[in-house]
């Protein structure tokens, strides 16, 4: 019998109502567990619950906050296995993959619980005698946070830390597609004490759990990780009430492999970032854009690196590639394929969904490259957010720029280039919010700002110090002394 998770509502599991499944999408007869779907009146209870609660954790000291942080990391990293198994069961990753994300997890709140004893504000001279001036944070008030399926603990980790941190009080919403690993962290940070009402846990639809909270009176930000055409319709509701209000959202993300690269090393960081994790990365590369002198030899190189791919249950020993999260979005990136036919002409390797044998209850697509890809063409142009990676030609440097640029996302990008003066050039000049050198697009670390430019994000970056920036205000002061 699978285990019913519950909503966790003002320090306390409410259970009852509706449930949903939480299958595995590698094994659909596998059931992960069942959730308790919560509706728009948990969501009002919540925020009610977050905003009773914000007084007395605004109040608690900053160090006290980030003690119980560091609690819930440890809590964590005893049940390190059990919470890198679950991950896999319910979003499809394989095990290596889920462990170095909840790892990542509890690096993140280890790091912000260091942040509740520095806490930096100002300190600045005066043009005046005898005044002492100087700016200190203070918490907004009660923050939803809605959190995507693709990384499904180090994102709502990288979201609740530093919100908790600042001293504000939480509505997180998870996506439905996999739930119980955010709602790990939840449990650990019941566990480790947190207060009644300080984080609040509600699981269901996102249409309709999605409006209850931005309506929500009490609330006073919200942080969002998800899809272009969700976070536009956020945005306007958001804005409606005058909410604080911060965007990741989708990219479409180059990789430049200049004829001067180590190319073996380029080969495996394109293949890297195009399929691990079934390019189910906002980060992953979804365009090659290859310099002329080395295209067709690089082509060669990566089709025969991406038929050694191993597909199957990320469980496996061995497994480099798993299942898409759940039906919809195997069809979704089954329709780019195909529209990739249309365009690109076949497949140099892949474009099939797998349903032999042990795939035969998964939503398994095989590693798709095309090449020859235009950048009119479609899958030059929207994210796929799947196994499918479009190489494109460029005559130089010069042009592999423009193509590189030339589109509306602006969230990762690459150069695979051993000219220092080029990987200047490209620093400088690529638009996107995150670059890598002779490093895969996709692999960030929790210490720097991450979050894109252009059609990629909105507000300020998530991630390291600039974390702080989102989910604080400050309160300025002048004494005459």
């Amino acid at each position: 019998m699978a285990e019913t998770f519950s909503n966790y509502i003002n320090g306390e599991w409410i259970g009852g109502g509706a449930l949903f499944e939480n299958r595995n999408p590698a094994n659909t007869h596998e059931l992960v567990g069942q959730f308790v779907a919560g509706t728009a009146q948990d969501i009002a209870s919540a925020a009610e619950a977050a905003a009773a609660a914000f007084p007395g954790w605004s109040a608690t000291p900053g160090p006290a906050r980030g003690a119980i942080l560091f609690k819930a990391a440890d809590i964590l990293d005893r049940r390190f296995e059990q919470i890198a198994a679950d991950m896999t069961h319910e979003e499809g990753k394989t095990l290596p993959e889920a462990k170095g994300e909840v790892r990542r997890s509890i690096n993140i709140f280890r790091y912000f619980a260091g942040e509740g004893a520095r806490m930096p504000g100002m300190l600045v001279p005066s043009e005046r005698d005898r005044v002492h001036m100087f700016a200190l944070r203070k918490p907004l008030g009660v923050v939803g946070l809605i959190t995507p399926w693709n990384f499904p603990s180090a994102i709502p980790a990288w979201k609740l830390a530093p919100a908790l941190i600042c001293g504000n009080t939480v509505v997180l919403k998870p996506a439905s597609a996999a739930p119980l690993s955010a709602w790990r962290l939840v449990e650990a940070l019941h566990e480790a004490g947190l207060p009644r009402g300080v984080v609040n846990f509600v699981a269901g639809p996102g249409g309709a759990l999605g409006q209850a909270l931005v309506d929500a009176a009490p609330l006073k930000a919200v942080s969002f990780t998800g899809s272009c055409p969700i976070g536009n319709w956020l945005h306007g509701e958001a804005s409606r009430r005058r909410l604080r209000i911060q965007l990741e959202m989708g990219g479409k993300n180059p990789t430049i492999v200049l004829a001067d690269a180590d190319f073996n090393s380029a080969v495996e960081n394109v293949v890297n970032a195009a399929f691990f994790s079934t390019g189910q990365k906002c980060t992953a590369t979804s365009r090659a854009i290859v310099e002329d002198a080395i295209y067709d030899r690089f082509v060669e190189a990566v089709v025969a690196r991406t038929r050694r791919l191993k597909v199957g249950n990320g469980m496996e020993a061995g497994v480099e590639i798993g299942p898409c999260v759940d039906r919809a979005q195997m069809e979704t990136v089954l329709s780019y394929i195909e529209a990739g036919r249309q365009e690109s002409g076949q497949p140099l390797c892949g474009g099939r969904r797998l349903t032999e044998g042990a795939f035969a209850q998964g939503w398994f697509v095989e590693p798709t490259v095309f090449a020859g890809v235009a950048e009119s063409h479609v899958i030059a142009r929207e994210e796929i957010f799947g196994p499918v990676l479009a190489i494109m030609r460029a005559a130089n440097f010069e042009d592999a720029m423009r193509i590189a640029n030339a589109i509306p996302f602006g969230l990762s990008s690459s150069i695979q280039s051993t000219n220092l003066s080029r990987v200047f050039e490209y620093i400088y000049r690529a638009e996107a919010g995150l670059l890598t050198v002779n490093l895969p697009s996709a692999g960030v670390e929790y210490q720097l700002p991450f979050g894109g430019s252009k059609d990629s994000s909105f507000g300020p970056k998530e991630q390291g110090p600039a974390a702080l920036e989102f989910y604080s205000d400050y309160k300025t002061v002048y004494l005459k002394y």
